[in-house]
């Protein structure tokens, strides 16, 4: 477990990269295939606050939870901050509803077309892999419960 863990450490940094959606016309992103990267870059142009959001819950909130639950595998960290760790990874699902919300924007609008693409599984299947090893690390500790 401790190992598919710290993998999540460098699969995090591939996945922002891969393409989320692919966008024929999207007033937001005057690209076709959109990754969190860039569409980070898009956004630190358009809207700042945006922006801001989007990098903490996509970049800095997977990747403290991935590294404080290694931390604590590794018995570096205290078992006491396992509650903490597995709430900050339920924060990292507001990115995938940000996208969700673009994507259902997009296509209610009819503004042009929109297609998910499988960066996006790819992210998703992370951000609940991390989320499943938090709970399994929970239940391993006793007296610890998931928040």
């Amino acid at each position: 477990m401790r190992y598919l863990n710290l993998a999540f450490l460098v699969l995090y940094p591939l996945s922002w990269f891969a393409p989320l959606l692919r966008a024929g016309l999207l007033p937001l992103f005057g690209m076709s295939e959109i990754s969190v990267i860039s569409g980070l870059r898009s956004l630190w142009q358009t809207d700042i606050f945006l922006a801001l959001v989007v990098t903490l819950f996509a970049l800095v909130a997977p990747m403290l939870k991935t590294l404080g639950l290694a931390l604590l595998q590794f018995d570096v960290l205290d078992r006491r901050a396992l509650p903490a760790l597995i709430l900050l990874g339920k924060f990292a699902m507001a990115d995938i509803f940000l996208i969700a919300l673009y994507v259902t924007l997009a296509k209610g609008l009819g503004v042009g077309r929109v297609e998910t693409a499988w960066g996006l599984y790819v992210f998703t299947a992370l951000i609940l892999g991390s989320i499943v090893l938090g709970a399994l690390e929970a239940r391993r500790t006793q007296g610890v419960s998931a928040p």
